[in-house]
């Protein structure tokens, strides 16, 4: 007896073969740069990380993680897309809703506003970054892009500062835990 895969089984399988083999090539590279290689969603290559790179939480969490992440202090607030990474240090204004939108706005250079229902999920990824560990969290859309990330700032001396590292481990610990 032979059994066939059907033509969308085959289909995604062909896409996880092609996003392991580009992860393989440049696993500390930068995951839209990989996700371009092998045309696949960077959601897709967050998804094939080792074990314990990366955690995901849901959209609903969007609120809580925004408020805890906004006592860190400066932080390094970046949004990827085709065309641009723009990169802000600041600290995470509150937000509150108002007229469908997210809105953030105070003293700090990161402002504006999101739409925060085109939020699917939340990623912690915590992973090597050309030769360092990088930790940031990824606000994703249903599109499988960064919406936006919020990564640990570094010191002088390059190294994760260590209160930021702390608290970024013990929210991923807590919601890797649910």
């Amino acid at each position: 007896m032979t059994t066939s895969v059907s033509p969308m089984l085959q289909a995604d399988e062909d896409r996880r073969q092609r996003a392991l083999a580009a992860l393989a090539e440049k696993p500390d590279g930068v995951v839209e740069a990989i996700a371009t290689k092998a045309e696949v969603t960077p959601a897709e290559i967050l998804a094939i990380l080792p074990s314990g790179a990366a955690v995901s939480v849901g959209a609903d969490a969007f609120e809580t993680i925004w408020a805890e992440v906004s006592g860190w202090g400066d932080v390094l607030f970046i949004v990827h897309t085709g065309d641009i990474v723009l990169e802000v240090t600041g600290s995470l204004p509150q937000g509150s809703e108002g007229h469908g939108w997210f809105n953030i706005h105070g003293d700090s250079p990161i402002g504006g506003h999101i739409r925060k229902d085109r939020c699917a999920g939340i990623t912690f990824v915590d992973r090597m970054f050309h030769g360092r560990r990088s930790c940031s969290i990824w606000f994703m859309n249903a599109d499988g892009a960064a919406m936006f990330k919020i990564f640990v700032r570094r010191d002088e001396a390059r190294e994760l500062l260590a209160d930021q590292l702390g608290s970024f481990e013990a929210l991923a610990h807590r919601y890797a835990a649910v």
